[in-house]
């Protein structure tokens, strides 16, 4: 039997981010002017993400990045 994927409500798909957050927790975020910070990317692990935060530094010398751990729970994961 086929299912109809055109009713996915919106109720779904925010706890499916809040799952894919959740399963990469470690990110690269970029220091903004102003106290700001733009994530970049998400990692499993803490390893992959100091790696590749080690690449960007390369590619863009002149920007700043930082690797956090974002436990922070979502509202819509509660």
């Amino acid at each position: 039997m086929s299912q109809n994927t055109d009713s996915i409500d919106s109720t779904s798909e925010t706890r499916a981010i809040a799952y894919t957050k959740r399963l990469n927790p470690w990110a690269i975020v970029r220091l903004l002017p102003n106290r700001q910070k733009a994530t970049v990317a998400r990692f499993r692990s803490r390893c992959d993400a100091d790696c590749n935060m080690q690449r960007m530094r390369q590619l863009t010398p002149n920007a700043s990045f930082m690797v956090v751990f974002d436990c922070q729970p979502d509202k819509a994961a509660i």
